[in-house]
């Protein structure tokens, strides 16, 4: 089944910071740098995948439009494999600098199976992990 949405960039205020941050708390969830370059806007580009694919990027904001603005407010929620993964998820993005807004555990709310954990990056975004486990919460 094709992916939905293809990548998703979103623009830091401190690209270090932030690299040190994804860095950590993606690593669970396999995933690492593919690329670290610059944008052809000219800003700092960090890309996180697995292998060559580049789904998550972050940025240093440049002076052209739709390229200007932190991004902050966002919600991206990474698959994880299972419970144990969205929990390490967690655990690393907390020793990286990140605030808790949700701990592990299931959220039947969201639907039956559904079991994530919800961090806030540098910048106040939701990033979470979350796997679909079927067995009973």
């Amino acid at each position: 089944m094709p992916k939905h949405i293809h990548h998703v960039d979103i623009r830091v205020s401190d690209i270090d910071a932030s690299r040190r941050f994804y860095e950590s708390a993606l690593a669970p969830l396999g995933l690492g740098v593919t690329s670290a370059d610059h944008d052809p806007n000219g800003g700092a580009e960090i890309v996180f995948g697995k292998g060559d694919s580049g789904d998550f990027a972050i940025h240093e904001p440049t002076a052209g439009a739709g390229q200007d603005t932190v991004t902050t407010g966002a919600h991206v929620a990474f698959a994880a494999a299972d419970r144990r993964t969205v929990g390490l998820f967690y655990d690393a993005a907390l020793l990286a600098g990140g605030r808790s807004i949700g701990a592990p555990g299931p959220r039947p709310e969201y639907s039956e199976h559904y079991y994530g954990a919800f961090v806030l990056d540098p910048d106040g975004n939701n990033i979470e992990a979350v796997c679909h486990d079927h067995r009973p919460v």
